[in-house]
């Protein structure tokens, strides 16, 4: 005679001993990869079930990281940036390796630092097509360049657009010691009248930024 097959429960939360962090559908988590070698996996709890023999799956969606898309990393991905992919998977839940956080991109550049278990999303990524939602964002700079919020850049009191300091013939140092900045296409009327309205005093006005804090 076959044996009964064990009815599957909805569990409302699931605690990992071996990290000793209890997880609930919503969670972000790490989980190990197949290669060793490779980071954890970033995932979306979805659901947790028991099998009612002490097997745990969590249903997932899983972030992926630039690299691992279709047109790979650019210039623009931030070290910490994942995609929210259309790939749903289930898993044990012992393949769980940690929680983390994946912060809105307008959040994650308000943090005064940020940690390991640190990540923001600001793309929905289809992993059939390669494309992303949504398809067009802000471009800064003279290399119209979407903002990359690990890279340092200067503000201009002109125009307020952002520039990278390499693209406009400057070091990172050079940027930081700025008072003032105006760029190539803001014209010299506006130094002077800047000029003229602080010329009794000489603090420092200049918008020179990371966009985020240094890791």
């Amino acid at each position: 005679m076959a044996k009964a097959r064990a009815p599957r429960r909805t569990l409302d939360s699931y605690t990992i001993k071996s990290i000793n962090k209890t997880i609930r559908a919503g969670d972000c988590v790490l989980m190990r990869p197949s290669d060793s070698s490779k980071p954890s996996y970033v995932a979306k709890v979805e659901k947790i079930e028991s099998d009612g023999r002490g097997s745990v799956k969590v249903h997932v969606r899983w972030y992926y990281r630039p690299e691992e898309s279709i047109g790979g990393r650019r210039q623009f991905h931030g070290s910490k940036e994942v995609f929210l992919s259309d790939h749903y998977d289930v898993q044990s839940a012992d393949t769980i390796e940690g929680k983390c956080t994946v912060h809105t991109f307008k959040s994650y550049t308000k943090l005064d630092a940020v940690g390991n278990d640190d990540f923001f999303c600001r793309f929905e990524y289809n992993s059939s097509t390669g494309a992303f939602n949504p398809d067009r964002v802000a471009v800064y700079c003279k290399c119209e360049m979407p903002y990359n919020p690990d890279d340092l850049m200067v503000q201009c009191e002109g125009c307020t657009d952002w520039f990278h300091p390499a693209c406009i013939d400057m070091t990172p140092e050079e940027a930081k010691r700025l008072e003032h900045f105006f760029c190539q296409n803001c014209s010299s009327e506006d130094q002077k009248k800047l000029l003229n309205s602080h010329n009794a005093s000489r603090h420092s006005d200049a918008k020179v930024d990371t966009k985020r804090r240094r890791r």
